[in-house]
């Protein structure tokens, strides 16, 4: 039986690993760590915690907040199945947000970062934007 095998079969991530490493020692192999990739934002809050950070003003987070609540429920890797919008603003294409930098698949900063930019530039801030996702169910 293969290792990815093992793996699938096991439900568990700590047995997975185990099991892996148990098989691998069998077969006379030795596992290595792989390098460090970059940081993924991996829940809600701690895209919350960044947004909080990047936008100091309460009432521009609070639209922000609702923004994204509503588009993605902070969910960096929220894809519209219809559209293809993607991320916590639910860019469209998500490739734009690449100008805010190159880990915009993964890393709420850079998504945050983009978002707000576009909000500024379109409706002059999030609140702005938050106003016209009211009248009209999306911004």
């Amino acid at each position: 039986m293969s290792v990815s095998r093992i793996v699938r079969r096991i439900a568990s991530p700590k047995k997975a690993i185990t099991t892996v490493a148990m098989a691998a020692a069998t077969a006379g192999l030795v596992l290595t760590a792989a390098p460090a990739q970059a940081a993924t934002t991996s829940s809600a809050a701690e895209a919350k915690s960044i947004a909080h950070q990047m936008i100091p003003n309460a009432a521009q987070y609070n639209a922000f907040s609702k923004i994204v609540e509503h588009e993605s429920g902070w969910d960096v890797d929220a894809t519209n199945a219809s559209s293809g919008a993607y991320g916590l603003v639910q860019a469209l294409p998500g490739s734009k947000m690449a100008s805010a930098g190159s880990d915009w698949k993964t890393s709420a900063e850079t998504q945050i970062e983009w978002g707000l930019k576009y909000m500024n530039e379109r409706y002059g801030s999030p609140t702005g934007a938050w106003a016209f996702w009211q009248a009209n169910g999306w911004y």
